[in-house]
């Protein structure tokens, strides 16, 4: 455990499954009020921040900080609640370096991908970009040897145990296997929250054949994320 400024600890964990068994039950006993008043819990990839601690005394953080290392942590719950589907048309640039990691045949990917559950176990690089775990290990990929210097919006790509989605064009260098067609709706400061993918929340990708058989346009495919995330909001994000 780290202090991160006057009103800040940063607490490391072993590894991301750790986190976010940790990050969740900051969760549940801050929506029990058995949390002293911090303002920003932020999960990492093998961290978590806790920011603005109320108390910021050198003897309340102390015994906040002892309080902190004697819980006993269950081990992460997966939720079952309905997840936030993403359409995907999966033609990336990367399909046949990454099929061949697999092992598989190109036409392979698409049907292994969308099958995985995945869950954000934690948000950064750019606004609406949730890291997502859920590949098994034996399917996790390295990043590419020579990043590029652009990724077009809605690419879906991957790297290590992760899959993301890129909310905006950025350099990147993960392994890039489709794209999702109206990325617009992974950030959208009008809305409450403003990020789709918030830690914590089930993601399946839908290819976009069957998506669009079932959702016939485009912008039906945006009422699609829409309505997702509508219902989203009544979920404790941090």
């Amino acid at each position: 455990m780290l202090p991160a400024g006057r009103r800040a600890f940063l607490v490391e964990l072993a590894c991301g499954e750790h986190a976010e068994a940790f990050h969740a039950e900051l969760l549940r006993r801050r929506a029990r009020g058995e949390l002293p008043a911090v303002r920003e819990i932020v999960p990492g990839a093998r961290t978590v921040l806790l920011d603005g601690i109320a108390d910021r005394t050198g003897d309340a953080l102390a015994r906040f900080a002892r309080d902190l290392a004697s819980w006993p942590i269950p081990p992460l719950r997966r939720e079952t609640g309905e997840a936030v589907e993403i359409p995907v048309v999966y033609d990336g640039p990367d399909l046949a370096e990454v099929a061949a990691v697999w092992g598989v045949a190109v036409d392979e990917v698409a049907r292994i991908h969308s099958r995985a559950e995945f869950r954000v176990a934690f948000c950064g690089f750019a606004p609406g970009f949730g890291y997502l775990t859920g590949l098994p290990e034996q399917l996790h990929v390295p990043r590419r040897t020579t990043p590029r210097t652009k990724v077009p919006a809605g690419a879906l790509a991957l790297a290590g145990p992760y899959t993301g989605v890129y909310p905006r064009p950025s350099p990147g260098g993960w392994q890039l296997i489709g794209r999702m067609p109206e990325p617009g709706a992974l950030w959208d400061p009008a809305r409450e929250p403003a990020a789709l993918l918030g830690p914590g929340t089930r993601v399946r990708f839908v290819p976009a054949g069957s998506a669009v058989e079932r959702t016939a346009t485009g912008s039906a495919v945006e009422r699609t994320a829409a309505g997702t995330t509508a219902e989203r909001t009544a979920e404790t994000c941090p």
